[in-house]
């Protein structure tokens, strides 16, 4: 077993446990050019599936739990009138730059090392499937202050919150990096 190199992903990782997450430690891999994964876990089970997802950073791994558990999950019951039963993401690792204007493109993502997570859409028990690309401006007004609540809860756990509303690369996800940036769009 791959054991933690600091005191922070040992916490981490004590913190997942006691939440019941089931999921698996990664190697620490340098993959050049400023991309890594240290620290970082593939998450298997927390309590909902999610698609799309590889390893990512332990603390994003953590907030990203909680806020599906906490903010998600109830927000779609009290909202929406329907149990969540999938998270339906772009990804989270991925050894690339930042997209959405001229000056991002220099500089990498948060995905580059694993701390970041793009979410597109989500499953109802009902059926329906409440996607950010056509959900966020939705003429439902449910569906609009679903996605309101769930945008407030994802700027207090998370450093970085991209939306819709902060650029045309966004407009199909909501990116959630966890940064202690305190940008919230």
């Amino acid at each position: 077993m791959n054991l933690p190199t600091s005191r922070e992903t040992q916490a981490c990782l004590a913190d997942l446990s006691r939440a019941d997450v089931r999921y698996e430690l990664l190697p620490d891999r340098e993959y050049g050019g400023g991309c890594s994964l240290v620290g970082a876990v593939q998450l298997i089970d927390i309590g909902v599936p999610v698609t799309g997802i590889k390893g990512m950073r332990c603390g994003l791994a953590r907030s990203f739990t909680a806020w599906t558990r906490f903010a998600l999950a109830p927000a779609a019951r009290q909202i929406l009138g329907s149990d969540l039963v999938r998270v339906e993401t772009f990804g989270s690792y991925a050894c690339r730059n930042t997209v959405g204007t001229a000056a991002a493109y220099t500089r990498l993502s948060g995905h580059a090392a694993g701390n970041a997570i793009d979410v597109s859409g989500f499953v109802l028990a009902d059926g329906r499937r409440i996607s950010v690309q056509t959900g966020w401006r939705s003429g439902d007004p449910d569906v609009r202050r679903f996605f309101e609540v769930i945008h407030a809860s994802a700027c207090k756990r998370f450093g970085t919150v991209l939306s819709p509303d902060y650029n045309a690369a966004h407009y199909n996800h909501l990116h959630l990096e966890d940064d202690r940036a305190g940008f919230c769009r």
